[in-house]
């Protein structure tokens, strides 16, 4: 099931380099399905918004807008304990997301100039929320909280009706405690355009955000510029470090854990210890024969999976910052100490108490974090995600008057006299 690599400075990099044919198109047809979309929803609006819905889900909603007391009332029915859990991840979220609030500042200096930048949230986000079988509220909360932190006026949430026609209560609820603004019954690459163009009923928005298919993502993609976007997020992927004190009934669930979102999704053990991978392959053997996506879990870790044995730790924390992996588990001795090491990292779990579906649901930090080795220069969704700045410039006549020679000279040797008229025409 899981292939063992023994870590020679060759074979390791040659299953990494595997790992980018996950990104390659897979039907190189998408591109042209989801432009023809994007062309029909900017021209003909909700009615290819609709006639998209029918074609794909199967049936039109009852109602296009979710109304309020649908909304209420599916979180009047919830199941207390369901309701209480998201309650307590947000705490949680919204803890960790305060404090990475962005103050402007204002820099008075002595010739009476000003300079200073101003924060604020975007006007309006749109957020994409999976609704049929792969329905996630986790992803509500993950999305929402930070944009409502950074001050976002507006949140308006696109959502696939199930085969009813009916909204997913369980989305419904998320919707509820973070107070999303309007919930539109649409999915795929035509609620995408529909928030970045704006329809008769759906609003414009600024950014969209939140996970999706292929053709949402591709749709994302082809939209960026038009709107802003969150990231392009490829297969999910876990890498965990692990000696020979590791505990291989916790490494084989932690791997699986993340295999059974995906049959593209990268599940890596990198250890010191054969000792240790030959324990977490009989782990992987006997947990999943209980678990109900095993079928997508043996794909997955059959040809995106492996377990790398290297001499060292080191030569394992080397591997770790190649592949930049969305999620890292450190399940060394001292994981702390290692902390400094790890550059790169959507997110880090440190120690045999903090496995990755702690960071999906409850923690705190954000869920929605660079995959494909982005981490090398993204980083996870944040308060920051919904902001914009801008800087301001106040001058008096004496302080241009300063600068005026330096102003000109560098304008000059642009071969750009008009910005250099611009300044001496003051004087």
């Amino acid at each position: 099931m899981l292939k063992k690599i023994y870590a020679n400075g060759k074979d390791e990099y040659e299953f990494l380099k595997k790992l980018d044919s996950r990104n390659a198109e897979k039907d190189k047809k998408v591109t042209a399905v989801v432009s023809e979309i994007i062309e029909n929803v900017k021209t003909n609006g909700d009615k290819a918004v609709l006639a998209y819905t029918e074609k794909f889900d199967g049936k039109l909603p009852e109602y296009y807008e979710v109304p309020r007391e649908v909304i209420n009332d599916a979180m009047t029915e919830a199941d207390e304990s369901f309701v209480n859990a998201l309650l307590n991840a947000m705490e949680n979220i919204s803890d960790f997301h305060n404090r990475q609030k962005e103050q402007g500042f204002i820099n008075p200096l002595p010739d009476g100039s000003i300079l200073g930048q101003k924060v604020r949230g975007l006007n309006r986000v749109g957020l994409y929320v999976p609704g049929g079988t792969a329905a996630y509220p986790s992803s509500v909360l993950m999305n929402a909280i930070p944009a409502k932190i950074a001050g976002v006026k507006e949140i308006i949430m696109v959502t696939p009706p199930l085969k009813d026609g009916t909204p997913n209560k369980d989305i419904l609820v998320a919707a509820s405690i973070c107070d999303v603004d309007r919930v539109f019954l649409s999915g795929g690459a035509q609620a995408v355009a529909a928030l970045a163009f704006g329809t008769e009923a759906i609003p414009k928005v600024d950014k969209i955000v939140g996970p999706g298919n292929i053709f949402v993502a591709t749709a994302k993609k082809l939209l960026y510029g038009i709107v802003d976007i969150d990231m392009i997020a490829g297969p999910s992927e876990i890498l965990i470090l692990a000696d020979h004190k590791a505990n291989p009934k916790y490494i084989a669930a932690d791997l699986m854990s993340q295999a059974e979102h995906d049959k593209l999704a990268s599940s890596i053990l990198v250890t010191t210890s054969e000792t240790i991978a030959d324990a977490t392959i009989a782990e992987i053997e006997r947990q999943i024969k209980t678990l109900s996506r095993a079928e997508i879990i043996e794909r997955s870790l059959k040809d995106f999976g492996a377990i790398i044995i290297c001499d060292n730790t080191n030569k394992a924390v080397e591997l770790a910052n190649s592949l930049a992996p969305e999620h890292l588990e450190v399940l060394l001795e001292n994981p702390m100490e290692y902390l400094g090491r790890l550059d790169n990292a959507g997110s880090i779990f440190l120690g045999a108490y903090a496995p990755e579906p702690l960071g999906d649901y409850y923690a705190g930090p954000n869920h929605v974090l660079p995959t494909s080795g982005t981490a090398r220069f993204f980083s996870p969704l944040s308060v920051s995600s919904f902001t914009k700045r801008s800087s301001y410039i106040y001058y008096t006549d004496n302080a241009l008057a300063n600068a005026k020679n330096d102003i000109i000279l560098i304008a000059e040797k642009e071969g750009l006299t008009a910005h250099a008229n611009s300044i001496k025409v003051r004087f």
